[in-house]
């Protein structure tokens, strides 16, 4: 009996490692990042991963076009409001959403999901609490990385999201 449970023992310490060991290489290829706000009463954070172009086309091959976007790489990008918001004219409680992106040549469309935690391939689309057209726009010179950040405007910011020549305005506005 001791022989088993020191086996198991063994296999259990062995896939842990392989899973840590997994993380840390993904993570090699797209960094965790942090991108947050805290302006005027209004505090935004985003948890996501930074993909890299690599000489790559990015959108409309890499990132499918008309398809469900993780919106960065690895886990599920983590969109945390502190207050109701309103997101492009729609409003949105207060709380911790996982962010995913439909992307197209014009307009975008981004998901607030009450799922959180998951891979970011793992999208359950019945959990979607909020859906919005946002406007994307060219961008010149090309982003290398994947980026996130924020722009401060009158009663709120405007999130971008930014990678290769593409950058998506994603207006969030104090309810």
């Amino acid at each position: 009996m001791k022989k088993v449970l020191w086996i198991i023992g063994i296999i259990l310490v062995a896939v842990v490692a392989i899973f840590i060991g997994f993380r840390s290489y993904t993570k090699s290829f797209s960094p965790s990042a942090t991108a947050e706000i805290d302006q005027n009463g209004l505090s935004v954070k985003v948890d996501y991963s930074q993909p890299s172009k690599k000489g790559r086309k990015v959108f409309g091959s890499l990132v499918p076009y008309g398809e469900v976007w993780r919106t960065g790489a690895n886990e599920a990008t983590i969109i945390d409001f502190d207050q109701n918001v309103v997101v492009a004219g729609q409003p949105l409680d207060e709380g911790e959403y996982s962010l995913w992106t439909i992307p197209s040549e014009g307009n975008w469309i981004v998901i607030f999901n009450r799922e959180t935690g998951q891979w970011g391939t793992q999208y359950d689309q019945t959990k979607d609490v909020l859906r919005v057209p946002v406007m994307a726009r060219a961008r010149k010179p090309a982003q290398e990385q994947f980026f996130i950040s924020f722009a401060p405007q009158t009663g709120g910011t405007d999130m971008l999201l930014t990678w290769d020549e593409t950058e998506v305005v994603v207006p969030i506005r104090k309810r």
